[in-house]
C-alpha cells in the first residue's frame, strides 16, 4: 500500500511523521511518498523537494513567490498521478496543499483524498469548508468540536486528538541540566522566545520580541532568555537574536527543546501550536503577533471569534494574554509578562485552563497519530 503525503510547515512534519509511524504499524510494508520535513524523513519519506520552500504566511508573503509555488504545485500533482496511491494526504498548509489535491485530481479523477487538520471554520471564512470538500473525502480533526462542520460541508471526518497530548515531556532532572549548562541559577526566572516556525514571521516578530524582553528585564534584571527554534528557519533565529541587548541562549534539537520547556517560569509566543506545547508543559504564556496591514486588515473582517489562542478557544475562556495586529507593541507584552510572573492569579487560571484543554485534546487516550492511521485504514475500507 502506497500514500502520497504533503506536508508544508514544521507542525504539519510532526503531524506527518506521527501518522506515518501509525500506519507503518497497522500496516506493515505500506511505503511513503510525498513532500516533508526531518520529521517524516526519520519515517521513510524522501522529500520531492525542501519542506522549508512551501513554509510561508500571509497573502502578502505568498504573493512574491506565487509563480515558483505554481511550478511545484504542478509538480507535485504530476508526482502524485506517477505515484498511484491508496490515497493523497494532505497536512495543513491548505494554501498549497489543496492546490495540489485539484490539480492531482484532474489528472486522476478517481483519487482518494485525505486533510489531516480540519480548517479552522468556527474561527474565520467558513465558506472554506465547502470549497475543501470539492477535493478532499476525508478529514482528520485535532479537535472534539471539528466534525460536525466537515460533516455540514459533505466530507466524513474524525477527531483523532492533538499531537500535543502525546508529545514527550523532559524530566525535571532534564531541565535542571539545561539551566547547569547555561549557568542559569535555579530560582533566576526562565522566559522562553518563540517567534514562530516560519520565516517570514520570524523576521517580523523577532525585533518586536528584543524590545519587549528588554523592557521586561528593567523590571526583572535577574531573568534569562532562551529561545527554542526548528531546524528550518534556526539559522536565520541565531542571526537575529545575536543583536539582542539581551542575547539568549538558543536551542534546537529536540531533547534541548523538551529541557527548555519543562524548565520554564513564562514565555512569549507567537500564536500558532506552540500555545499547546506550552500547555502540555504548564508554561504560562503571552501571545503576540504582527502580520502585514493587508494580511492583518483581511483577517480581521473575516474573524468569527475575538482569540487565536488555542487554550482560550478550547477553553472558552480568554485566559492566555494576545498582543496581535497593531497591539503587538513591546511596552504592553513586557507589562503582561511582568503581571505573569508574579500575578498567582494570573499563573492559577492559565494553569487550569492548559489541563482542561489537554484533557479535552485527548489527553490519556490512544496517541494521535495511532488514531489518525486507524481512520485513514478505516476510510479506505
Amino acid at each position: 500500500m502506497r500514500f502520497f503525503l504533503i506536508a508544508g510547515e514544521a507542525s504539519g512534519d510532526m503531524l506527518g511523521a506521527a501518522l506515518m509511524a501509525g500506519l507503518k504499524a497497522l500496516a506493515p510494508g505500506v511505503a511513503f511518498h510525498g513532500v516533508g520535513g526531518p520529521r517524516m524523513a526519520e519515517e521513510g519519506l524522501t522529500s520531492l523537494f525542501p519542506m522549508d520552500e512551501l513554509s510561508l504566511m500571509g497573502l502578502v508573503e505568498i504573493l512574491p513567490k506565487y509563480r515558483r509555488l505554481k511550478r511545484r504545485i504542478a509538480e507535485t500533482a504530476a508526482a502524485v498521478a506517477a505515484t498511484e496511491p491508496a490515497a493523497l494526504i494532505t497536512i495543513d498548509s491548505p494554501d498549497f496543499c489543496l492546490r495540489v489535491a485539484r490539480a492531482a485530481r484532474g489528472l486522476s479523477p478517481a483519487l482518494r483524498t485525505i486533510h489531516y487538520v480540519a480548517p479552522t471554520v468556527w474561527a474565520w471564512r467558513p465558506g472554506r469548508a465547502a470549497a475543501m470538500a470539492e477535493v478532499v473525502d476525508h478529514v482528520l480533526a485535532l479537535f472534539p468540536f471539528e466534525p460536525p462542520y466537515m460533516e455540514a460541508a459533505g466530507m466524513s471526518c474524525d477527531f483523532v486528538g492533538h499531537p500535543a497530548v502525546a508529545a514527550p515531556r523532559a524530566s525535571a532532572a532534564a531541565a535542571a541540566a539545561l539551566r547547569t549548562r547555561f549557568d542559569i541559577a535555579a530560582e533566576a526566572p526562565l522566559l522562553l522566545c518563540l517567534p514562530g516556525s516560519r520565516r517570514s514571521e520570524v523576521s517580523r516578530l523577532a525585533p518586536r520580541f528584543a524590545e519587549a524582553v528588554a523592557r521586561f528585564r528593567d523590571r526583572e534584571p535577574a531573568v534569562r532568555v532562551v529561545v527554542p527554534t526548528v531546524p528550518g528557519v534556526s539559522a536565520l533565529v541565531r542571526d537575529l537574536v545575536a543583536r539582542w541587548p539581551l542575547v539568549p541562549e538558543v536551542v534546537e534539537d529536540a531533547p534541548d527543546r523538551l529541557a527548555a520547556f519543562a524548565a520554564a517560569d513564562l514565555a512569549l509566543a507567537a500564536s500558532g501550536t506552540v500555545s499547546l506545547e506550552l500547555a502540555a508543559n504548564r508554561v504560562p504564556m503571552v501571545i503576540a503577533h504582527d502580520f502585514n496591514r493587508l494580511t492583518w486588515w483581511m483577517m480581521k473582517r473575516a474573524a468569527l471569534i475575538d482569540t487565536v489562542t488555542l487554550v482560550n478557544i478550547v477553553t472558552d475562556t480568554r485566559v492566555v494574554p494576545e498582543f496581535l495586529g497593531p497591539a503587538c507593541r513591546p511596552g504592553p507584552i513586557a507589562n503582561a509578562l511582568a503581571h505573569l510572573l508574579k500575578g498567582e492569579d494570573a499563573r492559577a487560571a492559565q494553569l487550569a485552563a492548559m489541563d482542561l484543554t489537554m484533557n479535552r485534546l485527548g489527553r490519556g487516550e490512544e496517541a494521535p497519530g495511532l488514531r489518525a492511521a486507524r481512520s485513514v485504514l478505516a476510510h479506505l475500507g
